[in-house]
């Protein structure tokens, strides 16, 4: 079992991480949504602040920081309202540096970890492909064996950093025959010949998030670049997941947050009627409707924050997490620009944004579908 976190010193650290959102993030934000991506020199400046990667050991670069502080991280930049930039360093610092922390050799960790920690290396998973999303089973992705190297073919598509990633972990397939077990993972260097960015999509949503087609055109790789084992991909995938998922859940609860903030402030300035808008009784009643719903998947997506750090959040519970999270994310982003009415509709109230940013919470890293059914195998059975 883990040492408790003290709470007093995970304050004081999310007060750090606010101050340098608003000092760093909050000034240019509107114009990176405007522009589609944020600049390069951002992941820099994150790095320095000792907002990337906190959790990854000292011997590698990082702070050895408990979990709940990377998860802080994330928090704050969800509630803040910078939707788009909670997800690509939730993929950063929350999925392809645990990856590398739990499966990687030391000459693999000491390659690229000191490098995200501090922003010089932005990092991207590449599993998606245009036919192939949540069943990964189904990626054509394939990577050959040829002396030292494997050559690697194939396509990726929603790629979260996929146009400023330095290295991207590449779910290939090494034995096309074996299906799940055939699967590897691969610590690919996006400055090696054969890799190419397609253009950075277009999103309803979460606008300054870069998401990219990946394209691999016989591009040869070292025999090193294999992450852990050959055929193991599926099995490292399942295993790695649930953080992925508990994080998600908790950027939604941190997200939902923000809009109830925002919403509680604006129905208690606007006036309706000859009253507060906060004074009617529908307003109070949906409040109080979205007060409690955000307040219990908090309680529980906490609770799965301290299973995670003892070593007991199972996948089951990991996706209860995501789920019902990102499912209340949402209704409470489309109740919260209910209350702001027309004006919720306009780019100029930032509960719009809020609103479009979140949908995608329950598409990415699995859906709300997938969730389901994990959730009704572990109480069920396989149908």
């Amino acid at each position: 079992m883990t040492n408790p976190v003290d709470q007093e010193e995970l304050a004081l650290f999310r007060d750090s991480v606010i101050k340098a959102l608003e000092t760093e993030v909050a000034p240019g934000y509107e114009a990176w949504e405007k522009s589609g991506i944020v600049p390069r020199e951002l992941w820099n400046t994150l790095g320095n602040a000792g907002m990337l990667c906190v959790d990854v050991p000292e011997d590698f670069g990082g702070c050895g920081a408990p979990f709940q502080y990377s998860v802080v991280v994330g928090e704050e930049l969800a509630r803040l309202g910078f939707g788009a930039l909670s997800t690509n360093v939730m993929v950063h610092s929350d999925i392809v540096a645990p990856y590398l922390s739990h499966i990687g050799n030391d000459e693999q960790k000491q390659q690229w970890l000191p490098k995200m920690v501090s922003g010089e290396a932005v990092g991207a998973i590449a599993m998606t492909e245009p036919g192939a999303g949540s069943d990964l089973q189904a990626i054509r992705t394939s990577a050959v064996k040829d002396g030292d190297e494997y050559i690697l073919n194939g396509s990726k598509t929603f790629i979260t950093n996929g146009q400023h990633a330095d290295m991207v972990i590449v779910a290939a397939k090494t034995d096309p025959s074996a299906g799940a077990k055939g699967i590897s993972l691969f610590l690919v260097d996006t400055s090696l010949p054969g890799f190419s960015r397609g253009r950075n999509l277009d999103k309803i949503g979460q606008h300054s998030g870069d998401t990219s087609e990946l394209f691999f055109s016989d591009m040869r790789i070292p025999a090193s670049a294999l992450l852990g084992e050959e055929g193991q991909g599926f099995v490292y995938l399942m295993r790695e997941l649930p953080r992925e998922r508990l994080v998600i859940g908790a950027l939604g609860v941190a997200a939902a947050r923000g809009s109830l903030d925002m919403t509680i402030t604006y129905t208690q300035e606007r006036e309706l009627f000859g009253q507060k808008l906060a004074q009617l009784q529908n307003t109070r009643f949906e409040i109080a409707r979205m007060e409690t719903d955000y307040r219990v998947n908090k309680a529980f997506v906490d609770q799965c924050i301290r299973e995670y750090e003892e070593g007991k959040l199972d996948a089951p519970t990991a996706s209860m997490a995501k789920y019902s999270a990102t499912e209340m994310q949402c209704r409470v982003a489309d109740g919260c620009l209910q209350l702001f009415g027309g004006y919720g509709y306009t780019t100029e109230y930032p509960i719009s944004r809020n609103f479009i940013d979140a949908r995608v919470q329950r598409i990415y890293g699995g859906t709300s579908e997938v969730m389901k059914e994990i959730i009704a195998r572990s109480v069920l059975g396989r149908a």
